[in-house]
């Protein structure tokens, strides 16, 4: 998907996420966000698009803290997230995809952020439905470019997500297959570093099945055990790579 395509989910994303919000208890908990509610959850959603969205207008040349922007911090509800999210799609169709700017991610360029919003907002539009005993979904296209986006710029969240310091081993791979759509990864576990391939290759261990319930194993939404995938060779080593990557 291009970035007017990552535009165009991530509307979509962001109203289904403010109508959660307005049906739920604010104080309801979000056990999949351990510690927070969905007043805390809708909270740092709506910042996290006014801090990109002001990073995408200015093109910020280096990270800029969202307690330097004299950011709208509510009262949060359903229409304080739609206001957020508009004007971050509004500014992101605005802009050149290709125009150079800061990004936590590999892609320096504003393309990352739109991208980068989509996935932010479906996982955590997950989130809510989760909590509300739901079951969540996502198109398999998308949920698999949801994979790819996180494994590709999960090497350098290491300064928020120190766990992911630990992925690392002696030349072990796992490979991560989509049943339904062909996509497939394979991880490779190195003393210093861990590195990223596109295909199969030959692994250590595997984890397959349809890519909208192995985005949701690998963001750590759905534990392993009731998601139904297959796992082949060692599971310790899948356990292992789950525990150490997610997000934080």
């Amino acid at each position: 998907m291009d970035h007017l395509e990552h535009c165009e989910h991530l509307e979509g994303e962001v109203e289904r996420f403010a109508a959660l919000v307005e049906t739920a208890p604010l104080s309801m908990s979000v056990p999949s966000c351990p510690g927070w509610t969905v007043g805390d959850l809708a909270l740092h959603l709506g910042t996290v698009h006014r801090w990109a969205e002001h990073l995408v207008r200015v093109r910020a040349p280096r990270r800029i803290p969202s307690s330097e922007m004299g950011l709208d911090l509510g009262p949060v509800d359903g229409e304080w997230v739609r206001r957020g999210g508009t004007a971050l799609l509004r500014t992101l169709r605005a802009a050149d995809p290709a125009a150079s700017m800061w990004a936590w991610g590999l892609d320096q360029h504003v393309r990352f952020w739109s991208r980068r919003q989509l996935h932010e907002t479906l996982v955590h539009r997950s989130d809510l439905e989760l909590a509300g005993g739901g079951s969540p979904a996502a198109p398999a296209h998308l949920a698999a470019d949801t994979i790819d986006e996180f494994l590709g710029n999960l090497a350098t969240a290491e300064y928020f997500s120190p766990k992911v310091a630990r992925l690392r081993g002696n030349g072990e791979r796992i490979l991560f297959r989509t049943t339904d759509t062909g996509h497939s990864w394979t991880v490779g576990l190195h003393p210093d570093r861990f590195d990223v391939g596109i295909g199969e290759r030959s692994a250590t261990a595997s984890l397959s099945g349809p890519a909208a319930t192995l985005s949701l194993v690998l963001y750590r939404r759905l534990s392993l055990a009731a998601s139904g995938l297959e796992v082949a060779g060692r599971r310790d080593l899948v356990d292992f790579w789950i525990a150490n990557s997610a997000l934080e």
